[in-house]
C-alpha cells in the first residue's frame, strides 16, 4: 500500500523537523540536559506537526545510543517507534475515545512498568474532547505522576482544555507555518519522489494549505495522481483544487483599474456561465488584489508575491501602476463585503457585481 506524502516523509529526526524553532529548541536543549519533564501540552493549529514533535520526543527519550538530542534511528527502541509497534508508546485519539472507561484502562496500564523502552510514553490527541470524568481521571494521574511515564497532550482548542490540566503540564503553542516552510518541506518530499514540479506550483500549493504541511503534502500527493508523471505546473494545481484561473481574475482587474465597469459586468456574466464558483471567484479575486497591495507597497519587490508565474507578476505590476495603496486596500475591502455578501444573498452574483462598480469608481 503506497503510504500518502505526510506519513511517508514524516521527519524521523528534529533536524528533519521544519518550523516551530521555538519549540524545537526547547525540547532539544531539555534532552540533552535530562530534564524531561512528566507532562506536555502542544497546542496549536491542525497540520503544524505536534503529533510528529511528540513521536520525536518519545524516540528521543527512549533511544538506546542518543547522542546529545537527535535519536539514533538504529537502535531497537528507534526501530519499533519507527514502525509503530513500540508497545510502551500508547496513541489515544481523544476525539473518539472520549469516556471515563479509556483513562481507566490508561490508569491501570500506567501502574506497569515500561515493557522495552526506557520511559512509556502516552500521546493524547485531541485532548479537549475528553469527557468531564475522563479529564478528571486524566488529573488525578498528573498530580501523582508514577516514574518512567511521560505524557504528550495534543489539542487544536486549548481554551476548552480544564485549567488544572494545564497548570500540570508544560505548555507549548505551535505557529501555523510560513508558506517559505511549507515549500522547503514540498520540495524536500518532490526531490525523494523525483518529480518534476515548478516553483509557482509549490507556492499555490503552500498558499492553498492555510499554514498546515499535512494539508500540504496532502494537496501535493493528489496533484502527483493527477500528472501522471508529466511536469507539473501551477495550471495543473489550479484544475486539481478547483482553484480560479489567475488569468481570469486577472482580466478584471485589468477592467477595474481601467474603469470599464460595463466590460468588468459582461467579463463576470461570461465567466459564472461557464459554472465558476462565486466564492471561489472572490477569494481569487481578493488574493491576487493583495499580492498586488505587497508589490505596491515594497516598490515592486517580487520576492514577496507568491502563486504567480513572472509574466503575471510583470502584469499585475502594470495594472497597480497608476493606483494608490489606498485605492487598492478599498477595492479589496469592497470584495471582502462582496464575500460576506455571498453567504447570504439570493442572487450570489449580485454581491460581486456591486463591489466591481464600487471599485470602478474608487479606480
Amino acid at each position: 500500500m503506497n503510504l500518502v506524502f505526510y506519513r511517508k516523509y514524516r521527519p524521523q529526526s528534529f533536524s528533519d523537523f521544519i518550523g516551530q524553532e521555538h519549540i524545537v529548541t526547547t525540547l532539544t536543549n531539555a534532552i540533552s540536559g535530562e530534564m524531561i519533564s512528566h507532562a506536555y501540552l502542544f497546542a496549536g493549529p491542525r497540520g503544524t506537526g505536534k503529533t510528529t514533535l511528540a513521536r520525536l520526543l518519545a524516540k528521543a527519550v527512549n533511544c538506546e545510543n542518543r547522542k546529545g538530542f537527535e535519536p539514533c534511528n538504529k537502535c531497537f527502541s528507534c526501530l519499533e517507534i519507527n514502525s509503530g509497534r513500540a508497545m510502551d508508546l500508547i496513541e489515544i485519539d481523544a476525539a473518539s475515545q472520549t469516556g471515563v472507561n479509556e483513562i481507566r484502562n490508561l490508569k491501570e496500564g500506567i501502574r506497569f512498568v515500561p515493557s522495552r523502552l526506557k520511559y512509556k510514553v502516552f500521546i493524547i490527541d485531541e485532548c479537549h474532547q475528553l469527557s468531564k470524568s475522563a479529564a478528571n481521571a486524566l488529573l488525578k494521574t498528573l498530580e501523582e505522576p508514577p516514574a518512567r511515564v511521560i505524557f504528550i497532550l495534543a489539542t487544536t482548542e486549548v481554551h476548552k482544555m480544564i485549567p488544572t490540566i494545564l497548570s500540570r503540564c508544560q505548555r507549548f503553542d505551535f505557529r501555523k507555518l510560513k508558506v517559505s516552510e511549507i515549500i522547503k518541506k514540498l520540495e524536500r518530499d518532490a526531490k525523494k519522489e523525483e518529480l518534476k514540479i515548478g516553483k509557482s506550483a509549490l507556492e499555490l500549493i503552500a498558499t492553498s494549505a492555510r499554514g498546515s504541511i499535512r494539508d500540504a503534502e496532502s494537496l501535493l500527493g493528489q496533484v502527483v495522481a493527477f500528472s501522471s508523471g508529466k511536469e507539473i505546473e501551477a495550471e495543473d494545481i489550479r484544475d486539481v483544487l478547483g482553484l480560479v484561473d489567475t488569468a481570469i481574475v486577472s482580466q478584471l482587474t485589468d477592467f477595474v483599474a481601467k474603469n470599464q465597469a460595463k466590460q468588468a459586468i459582461q467579463f463576470l456574466h461570461e465567466t459564472m456561465e461557464r459554472g465558476l464558483d462565486p466564492q471561489e471567484f472572490i477569494k481569487a479575486m481578493i488574493d491576487y488584489l493583495r499580492q498586488g497591495l505587497l508589490l505596491k507597497m515594497t516598490g515592486g519587490e517580487s520576492k514577496i508575491v507568491v502563486g504567480l508565474t513572472e509574466e503575471e507578476i510583470k502584469k499585475l505590476a502594470s495594472q497597480i501602476e497608476n493606483l494608490e495603496i489606498s485605492q487598492i486596500s478599498k477595492i479589496i475591502e469592497r470584495f471582502l463585503e462582496a464575500g460576506n455578501k455571498i453567504k447570504y444573498s439570493p442572487i450570489p452574483q449580485l454581491a460581486i457585481e456591486l463591489a466591481i462598480i464600487d471599485s470602478c469608481e474608487i479606480a
